[in-house]
């Protein structure tokens, strides 16, 4: 397990930024944003951190379209509607917002971007703990990224414990799914993420 963590944060270490000013990739596909909980149709204090990255990023010009990608798996819970509305009341048009209603985990969301949004080249936003593991996924998926790390709230130190434990087991879980490669659990029609988001409208 130690070797598998290290081998996930030393390799994404070069392309993983603290500010959104840092980012130098340029002509970004989109920028990738990881759904986490939310609650009453309102975003947990962790994703709102990432959505207000990536609409930051957005407005920056760092690219033109933001991929929501997260848990929609069932009717009574809907992650990228949530994300969607969220970005959509600060500004961001909706045709330059996509949906990925079947972004169940983190490798998911990598594997579907690329192969059900043709996502080329990314910018990737999600808490520092989580972001080694996300650019590692998509690397794997052959994908050229760079990372933002999502601030804003302040968290208890018994919830970044918990956060950084789990995250021990999700790498040494994504190194071997880099090396078997493992089909989601939906695949799909191909999606153009250089259209209109507006088709990912369910």
């Amino acid at each position: 397990m130690v070797i598998t963590n290290m081998a996930v944060v030393l390799s994404t270490d070069d392309v993983l930024f603290d500010i959104a000013e840092d980012v130098t990739m340029e002509e970004a596909d989109c920028i990738i944003v990881l759904g986490c909980g939310v609650n009453d149709d309102t975003p947990s204090p962790l994703l709102e951190d990432r959505l207000d990255t990536a609409v930051e990023l957005y407005f920056a010009g760092k690219a033109p379209k933001i991929l929501m990608s997260g848990d929609h798996g069932r009717t009574n819970y809907d992650e990228v509607n949530v994300m969607r509305r969220y970005a959509m009341e600060k500004g961001v048009p909706s045709e330059d917002i996509f949906m990925d209603h079947a972004g169940f985990s983190t490798y998911e969301t990598m594997y579907r971007a690329k192969e059900i949004f043709g996502v080329r080249r990314a910018i990737v936003v999600t808490q520092r703990y989580h972001l080694s593991r996300a650019l590692y996924d998509a690397e794997g998926m052959g994908m050229e990224v760079q990372g933002v790390c999502a601030t804003g709230h302040t968290f208890s130190l018994a919830s970044r414990t918990n956060w950084n434990v789990r995250e021990l087991l999700a790498r040494t879980k994504d190194f071997l799914f880099r090396i078997i490669k493992p089909e989601p659990t939906f695949l799909g029609d191909p999606i153009d993420i250089g259209g209109n988001g507006e088709v990912t409208r369910d």
